[in-house]
């Protein structure tokens, strides 16, 4: 099944390669979406894919890459917005 989903990652997450990683792990998973910083210095993702493959995306923002320093993860459910690739926003 697909989904849809947003997470907001809070944390040291900006400045740390995260955006660039999610990138490659949403890619290697097969995902389309987007990642970008947020004003508040956390890191919004809109993920879009098999159901399963996303929730491993979500279980690897946890940790993200290895100089990030996450204190929270906030996942919200979306309707499908049918993305083409996963790439930045700003």
């Amino acid at each position: 099944m697909k989904v849809c989903q947003r997470i907001q990652v809070y944390g040291k997450v900006q400045g740390v390669y995260y955006r660039a990683s999610t990138v490659e792990k949403a890619v290697s998973l097969g995902l389309t979406g987007w990642v970008r910083n947020m004003p508040d210095g956390s890191v919004l993702i809109e993920a879009e894919g098999d159901e399963e493959q996303v929730q491993k995306l979500i279980e690897w923002v946890h940790s993200g890459p290895s100089q990030a320093v996450v204190d929270k993860v906030e996942v919200e459910e979306l309707s499908l917005k049918n993305y083409e690739d996963f790439d930045f926003r700003r």
